[in-house]
């Protein structure tokens, strides 16, 4: 583990108490922490204290919610991996529960069109007794911004449009997501959309802040960005508000599904689309159980995603 503090290295490090640290950081605060340990808060609060009165300095930056320090995170980062070590070895003493059959808890950060087309397909498997051995935990976040999750330590996967692993990790292509600039039937006539060049000034969809597929669009076809931004961080909410005529916006085609077929929508730029590149990011420490995931997943992907080489 060569990502953990030097001083941690002549040290028994207490995993109760990194165990506390994360739920603290996971959870967003120390009342959610506890009941997720079963134990009070003051006993969460004291084995934070004890784990930096045992490091000499701060894990833990307390503000709403709690973040990590530099230590914090390469500790967070470090017990991800002994999870995976441990749990691989047929060992659950992190998991605090003396049932070796317990699932494992699997934290793993994903796009939110991703989940809403492809991951959860990607997450059951042929074998039963592996889907019976994973619980997951799925934490939402833009392609663009979710591996700052793993570098935090906060998880086990992360699926990014990012190549680079990250310090301890490693990465496997996916595929692509391909989107298309839609707009209901009812948005084109009340806007006057005539070409893509009147989109401009039209009221745009974008999922949150760290969305710039609407404005790379427009860049890529009439030099220009939105004017008008209505934010709808839903994905199914995000297609229901295209459907509804609120605002034109890109969609996977995943999600488009027959829609354009049924007259729900309309394709903007018919010869335009927009690929985004999406990698399945692991510890190097991956358990043998995660990796059976992989392998599952990465068929999935071929399957649902565009591969290089297909149009």
């Amino acid at each position: 583990m060569n990502n953990i503090p030097y001083t941690c290295t002549r040290l028994m490090i207490d995993y109760a108490q990194l165990h506390a640290l994360s739920a603290v950081i996971n959870e967003g605060g120390f009342e959610r922490a506890a009941r997720k340990l079963f134990i009070t808060q003051s006993a969460v609060s004291r084995r934070i204290q004890q784990l930096e009165s045992q490091l000499g300095e701060p894990v833990l930056l307390r503000q709403q919610p709690p973040k990590p320090t530099a230590t914090g995170t390469r500790l967070l980062n470090h017990l991800q991996q002994v999870l995976q070590l441990e749990y691989g070895l047929g060992i659950n003493a992190l998991q605090f529960d003396s049932d070796p059959q317990k699932p494992l808890i699997v934290r793993l950060a994903a796009n939110s069109d991703s989940i809403a087309t492809w991951l959860p397909e990607a997450l059951i498997t042929a074998n039963n007794e592996i889907n019976a051995r994973l619980q997951f935990e799925i934490v939402l976040q833009d392609q663009t911004v979710v591996l700052n999750r793993m570098k935090s330590g906060e998880v086990m996967v992360c699926i990014a449009s990012t190549a680079e692993p990250v310090n301890g990790g490693l990465v496997s292509y996916l595929g692509a997501l391909r989107y298309r600039a839609v707009a209901s039937p009812a948005f084109v006539e009340a806007h006057g959309i005539q070409s893509v060049a009147d989109l401009a000034d039209a009221p745009c969809l974008v999922f949150d802040e760290h969305d710039k597929l609407q404005h790379e669009f427009l860049t890529d076809i009439v030099k220009s960005t939105p004017k008008r931004i209505h934010l709808c961080p839903s994905s199914e909410g995000f297609r229901q508000s295209v459907v509804a005529g609120l605002g034109y916006g890109l969609l996977p085609e995943l999600q488009i599904g027959d829609g354009i077929a049924r007259g729900e929508m309309v394709d903007l730029a018919p010869h335009y689309t927009l690929d985004t590149p999406l990698y399945w990011h692991y510890w190097q420490t991956e358990s043998p159980l995660l990796a059976s995931l992989r392998v599952h997943a990465l068929n999935v992907a071929k399957r649902r995603l565009i591969q290089p080489g297909v149009s």
